[in-house]
């Protein structure tokens, strides 16, 4: 298989990995892509896994990577409350949810940051359709959920405060109803609390 071959069998991924290589050539010799890195052709994101080099690395296409590189994970945190636009600025790297252990990746690409969380808290999230793709980012509420739940020490006004976020547009964007009812199923009073001093903190602000 050359280059060109490689790029027509796998035009439609963002990212691909050795294992969607040797699904189209069985016999492919891995020292292949070590030539096409050095000629340009192709880049590393980290060990296994590859983008073309003229990929246009915007938002999404750094969400449909973070999601593949590491499964089972969603993107969550700051990346999602950015997304939704809860808080002001773009928020360097991705940050995803995953019930495997807690990992940072520096990649030549964004730094893909992964928070664990125990099974049972693995929800909430939508499959986004992104150019015939989907990516897995955690809804509007498990995205303020998850960052509340990970960072415990937000847990007065200026610590609330410090997160600048859009007042309106939480209102807007987030449903009570269904925030309350995810907060139930963490099974635990003391974050419950936390999330309603968040709460009112934001409505003192309306």
């Amino acid at each position: 298989m050359n280059y060109h071959s490689l790029r027509d069998s796998l035009k439609s991924f963002t990212v691909f990995s050795l294992r969607d290589i040797f699904r189209v050539e069985p016999g492919f010799h891995r020292r292949r892509l070590n030539d096409w890195q050095a000629k340009g052709y192709i880049r590393k994101v980290l060990k296994g896994f590859y983008v073309f080099a003229d990929l246009q690395l915007d938002e999404m296409a750094l969400f449909e990577i973070a999601n593949r590189i590491y499964k089972p994970s969603y993107v969550s945190l700051e990346s999602a409350l950015a997304y939704y636009q809860l808080i002001p600025e773009s928020v360097f790297g991705v940050t995803s949810i995953s019930t495997r252990r807690t990992y940072r990746f520096s990649t030549e690409l964004a730094e893909f940051r992964f928070r664990t969380v125990k099974p049972d808290l693995f929800f909430g999230y939508d499959l986004v359709s992104v150019r015939g793709k989907r990516v897995k980012i955690a809804r509007p509420e498990k995205a303020v959920l998850d960052f509340l739940y990970l960072n415990p020490r937000y847990r007065s006004a200026p610590d609330f405060e410090s997160l600048r976020i859009d007042t309106d547009r939480f209102f807007r964007t987030v449903a009570s109803r269904d925030l309350r009812a995810a907060v139930a199923r963490y099974a635990r009073k003391a974050f419950a609390l936390r999330v309603d001093l968040f709460l009112n903190h934001l409505r003192s602000r309306t």
